[in-house]
């Protein structure tokens, strides 16, 4: 069995599927592995390195989707919707192909994918579950997500994050309000923290209470109830414009006194919540600073442009996206570690054996055989429930 690893085409991205410290292993499973000439270099990891550890590389990306059996990509098309369709001309029927699809992105893209005939499975759609957790590469991804997002804040508000006793006075801290106490969320309290920040936080899901406590942040409580705040898989479940509005009446004040604002709301398959509005970023401090790295999904801030920088009402809006990539050389080793643990999961006796009563193969695999064949994507589009 071949494991490929083409270069990823998206414009700007810097990180690579498979790092050579995970070589070894995979080869100890049987595998062999073949590198597009250049793919790591933009992460930190030059072709030499792979050649040690044991790959080969190939000139030419043609070259390593057809000595692949595997292809392991960052962004696969769904995910890759710049350049990604180039790619599907060189994918074969039976091939396995892993990485972020965005599967509940666009209906349209995940057939497409489908009629290639490769058996796709998607990174994001792993299960949060402590078997799982070794896998979890959308974690991976947003925990480096969360600690950038508050380094540009840093770097971008006129202020001093920590407190500081200098013999010109004293510096109040920076107060930095994060909302949506996800995995992105979590390490922008723990970041912000660490800069000396006075950190607070909102999630309308009542158990991210005490993870946001455990990390020295103030919850802010709201007097308003969510109804059924999460999934069974952990993720925030999208509620009624009522229940924003309600929410961003209350979240106003909180907002207008915060140096810095954090948005990191996301809802899987949906747009973006908004949670802070033209109205709240009007009466925030001028100099103020907002992260929205919701942006890519249309942002939590009303005035939120994806890929851009803005400024309004002299407050500063970043909606920059793909933060991982920002931080390649580590956000390319996490998900290397996250996907070399997946496809040796896939693994038994020197094979691939895709056993769909296994939650973690069944949950990721999307596309098999022609057809899509994942149950949350088929109920997600109102695909019917019989595959013909």
């Amino acid at each position: 069995m071949i494991v490929g690893v083409p270069k990823e085409s998206f414009p700007g991205e810097r990180r690579v599927a498979l790092v050579p410290a995970v070589i070894p292993s995979l080869l100890k499973a049987g595998f062999e592995v073949v590198v597009e000439s250049g793919a790591g270099a933009g992460a930190g990891y030059p072709d030499a390195q792979y050649v040690e550890k044991g790959a080969k590389i190939l000139l030419e990306r043609a070259e390593v989707f057809k000595a692949a059996d595997v292809v392991i990509q960052v962004l696969c098309h769904g995910s890759n919707d710049v350049t990604g369709k180039a790619d599907m001309p060189l994918l074969r029927p039976g091939q396995l192909l892993i990485g972020f699809l965005r599967p509940l992105g666009s209906v349209e893209t995940v057939q497409e994918i489908a009629s290639t005939g490769v058996v796709a499975f998607s990174i994001e759609l792993m299960p949060r579950t402590t078997r799982a957790q070794s896998m979890d590469a959308l974690s991976s991804m947003a925990t480096i997500c969360g600690y950038k997002a508050v380094l540009l804040a840093a770097d971008t508000l006129p202020r001093l994050f920590p407190m500081l006793t200098t013999a010109a006075g004293t510096i109040t801290p920076a107060r930095v309000l994060i909302i949506g106490a996800g995995v992105a969320g979590l390490q922008a309290i723990a970041t912000a923290r660490r800069l000396g920040a006075v950190t607070s936080a909102y999630d309308m899901r009542p158990a991210a209470k005490e993870q946001v406590q455990s990390l020295g942040g103030r919850f802010v409580e709201l007097p308003v109830e969510a109804k059924d705040a999460q999934d069974s898989r952990g993720y925030a479940r999208a509620q009624d414009e009522s229940f924003y509005l309600r929410q961003r009446e209350l979240l106003s004040r909180v907002v207008a006194e915060s140096d810095v604002v954090i948005t990191a709301a996301v809802i899987p398959g949906k747009k973006a919540p908004v949670l802070v509005t033209r109205d709240m970023v009007e009466k925030m401090a001028p100099g103020s600073v907002i992260v929205d790295v919701a942006g890519e999904r249309g942002g939590n801030c009303e005035l939120t442009r994806a890929s851009r920088v803005v400024v309004e009402h002299d407050v500063t809006i970043i909606g920059y996206i793909n933060l991982a990539s920002t931080v390649p050389y580590h956000a390319s080793q996490m998900y290397a570690r996250n996907v070399a643990a997946f496809l040796l999961h896939l693994t038994k006796d020197r094979k691939i054996e895709i056993k769909t009563e296994d939650e973690i193969t069944r949950e990721t695999l999307v596309t098999r055989g022609g057809e899509v064949v994942n149950t949350r994507v088929r109920e997600f589009f109102s695909l019917p429930v019989k595959i013909a």
